[in-house]
């Protein structure tokens, strides 16, 4: 199991899991150090994903988003933001809030440019603030703005 941290997995594959975890060759990346490090130095090119360090290159797959949602703050009132495992946050356009599959949140950052799939625990707080208005789940924001997660039931 990979135990320091670049060098020693730049032969292996490095992967960025749907779950929000850093995996070298199958094996997850326990140190938070390393993957708030890979989060930060995670970069698109035309020819895929890449943790790039001055000039060191490593290829990255990234299953699903190449970030993840790990704390929503804010309320309804005053607006949402969201944190990211990079340790970079957003504010959250709820109308550009987005249901995908097996009822997993997605929202767009850096100006549309990339999507961030929600964990568990953000998206749970963010649905706390749902209400179902005429058959259908909202998130209210400020100034009418708000996000619909379609019918219910």
């Amino acid at each position: 199991m990979p135990s320091a941290g670049f060098w020693p997995i730049e032969s292996g594959e490095i992967r960025f899991g749907r779950d929000g975890h850093w995996y070298s060759d199958d094996e997850p990346i326990p140190n938070p150090r390393i993957a708030l490090l890979f989060a930060r130095h995670l970069c698109r090119r035309e020819d895929g994903w890449w943790i790039i360090m001055g000039d060191e290159r490593a290829p990255v797959t990234v299953e699903d988003t190449p970030w993840v949602v790990v704390r929503v703050d804010g309320s309804p009132e005053d607006g949402f933001t969201i944190g990211l495992n990079d340790q970079s946050s957003e504010i959250l356009s709820l109308p550009a809030l987005q249901m995908g599959e097996n009822g997993v949140l997605y929202a767009p950052i850096r100006d549309g440019a990339h999507r961030v799939r929600f964990l568990r625990a953000p998206q749970a707080e963010l649905l706390s603030h749902a209400q179902e208005h005429a058959g259908r789940f909202l998130v209210p924001g400020p100034a009418g703005e708000h996000a619909d997660l379609g019918a219910t039931g």
